[in-house]
């Protein structure tokens, strides 16, 4: 397979895969971390509206599906990618970020988690990614 055609599998895996990985952990999130009572977390409204309810317990879980599906994402897309590896790792960490731009806009939360999530869960996480990535076994 040429460099091209390693590096545009790099990034949809890495994006399609990192996505599975966020979700799957946000799916079972409220199996761990309860939920405070009456919040139905598939419904984005009774989240809106009950997001003031919410204890720091409860953010955890999405700052881990945030990071931890950017970090195998990134991850995937190094290991993958023909050239420029740390370049596609971080790409996906932009992507991701993005995704979290977006929604901490349209699902607010405390001004702490935006920060703390936008600014350790993406590019940190796309930069070791990356540089494991990189490595030599």
């Amino acid at each position: 397979m040429n460099t091209i055609s390693r590096n545009i599998l790099a990034v949809v895996a890495g994006l399609v895969v990192g996505s599975v990985v966020n979700m799957l952990i946000i799916m079972v999130s409220g199996y761990i971390v309860p939920p405070p009572p009456s919040v139905d977390l598939s419904d984005a409204e009774s989240l809106k509206s009950s997001m003031h309810l919410f204890g720091p317990i409860n953010f955890l879980m999405p700052f881990l599906a945030h990071a931890i599906g950017t970090f195998v994402g990134a991850l995937l897309a190094a290991l993958i990618a023909g050239s420029h590896k740390m370049l596609f790792a971080l790409m996906i960490g932009g992507f991701f970020l993005i995704g979290g731009v977006m929604m901490v806009f349209m699902l607010p939360s405390p001004l702490w988690f935006s920060v703390v999530d936008l600014g350790l869960a993406y590019l940190p996480m796309a930069l070791l990614g990356g540089k494991l990535g990189k490595r030599k076994f």
